[in-house]
């Protein structure tokens, strides 16, 4: 992940600068020449850290540091961010009660996870043509059997090949 080019020091453009200490203390709207002047009689740089506001706001502190600290806080939002994936259970009409539970047993360790758990009724020859209930009724052994508290995300939708529901967990 690349990072946004931060002008520095004389790659600033803009003639007048909002400038803050790197204490906070907020000396105002200034000259870039005079803000330049005042990073260098503290042997630091000036460091344009929101170019988009008017007057583009710049910090004077050491560049080494700005760096670590954007890194770091880079790495935390990083770390905050989950990803979900959608995982796909497959059952057909008559599959037997162990392998349910299996099945079932491992939806349940996804949803803990935080993933999303899309769960096919795969219908074939003359199954497709049973009651819809009969179906809704094969989906619901599965749902009862998922230990993980979850909510519907999508109820039993009849597709090509048979029904989809998706659950995921709840928050």
């Amino acid at each position: 992940m690349s990072t946004p080019r931060v002008r520095i020091n004389n790659f600033i453009k803009a003639p007048e600068l909002r400038v803050i200490t790197e204490d906070g203390e907020n000396l105002g709207v200034i000259t870039l020449a005079q803000a330049t002047k005042e990073a260098q009689t503290r042997g630091l740089d000036l460091i344009e850290i929101s170019p988009n506001a008017v007057p583009p706001i710049a910090k004077i502190m050491d560049y080494g540091k700005f760096q670590y600290d954007e890194k770091k806080k880079q790495k935390v939002a990083k770390s905050r961010t989950q990803t979900s994936d959608l995982k796909n259970i497959q059952v057909k009409i008559g599959t037997g009660d162990h392998d349910l539970e299996l099945k079932a047993k491992k939806a349940s360790e996804w949803l803990a996870e935080g993933h999303r758990v899309k769960i096919d009724l795969y219908l074939v020859g003359r199954s497709k043509y049973m009651d819809i209930n009969f179906h809704k009724e094969r989906m619901d052994r599965i749902f009862k059997l998922i230990t993980t508290e979850y909510k519907v995300v999508s109820p039993p939708t009849k597709g090509l090949k048979g029904l989809s529901a998706i659950i995921e967990k709840t928050k």
